[in-house]
Parts: C-alpha cells; structure tokens; sequence
C-alpha cells in the first residue's frame, strides 16, 4: 500500500466546517480507484493542528488520483479551511 500523512494547522473556529468538508468529499466523489482508507486526526493539546492519511493499493493508483483534476478540487476546497500549505509525507503503508 502507498499513501501519504499530512500536517497542518488549522484555525480552532474551522474544525467543525473541515469535517463536513471532509465528510461531504467522500460521500459526493464516489469511489476512487484504488483508495483503501482515510482518516482525519485531531492530535491532543494541539487545537490548531490536523493530520491526515490516505491509504491507496499502491503508488501507482496513488499517483493517478493526485493527478486527477477533480482530486485539485477537493485539495482547494479543504485548503480554503487550512492556515498554511499541508506538510506532505509520502509512502509505503507496511502492516505490522
């Protein structure tokens, strides 16, 4: 599996608009080829921060959807909620 894991900071007055977002994309986008899962984390004692996973099949699948220009739709609208650019960090999801 590949993916990535996100960081950002988020003002504490968006978190509830964030999560609707969030929810609405996964609901109105349908299914994505090769997606696996998608968690959104709200870290302890950090209110201004939210992380974020993906999970694919693999690379390739991963690839196809960050080029896909409906994926940049979906990137802008939740970008709107954020304070500054995500920090990105690709990989290999190994279990266990």
């Amino acid at each position: 599996m590949f993916g990535t894991i996100a960081r950002a900071k988020i003002k504490a007055e968006n978190r509830t608009a964030f999560e609707e977002v969030m929810r609405q994309q996964m609901t109105d986008s349908g299914p994505i080829d090769g997606f696996v899962a998608g968690y959104t984390v709200w870290p302890e004692k950090m209110d201004d921060e939210v992380m974020l996973v993906a999970i694919f099949r693999d690379r390739e699948s991963y690839m196809r959807n960050a080029d896909d220009p409906s994926q940049d739709g979906r990137y802008r609208e939740m970008r709107a909620l954020l304070e500054s650019d995500p920090e990105w960090m690709d990989g290999e999801f190994v279990e266990g």
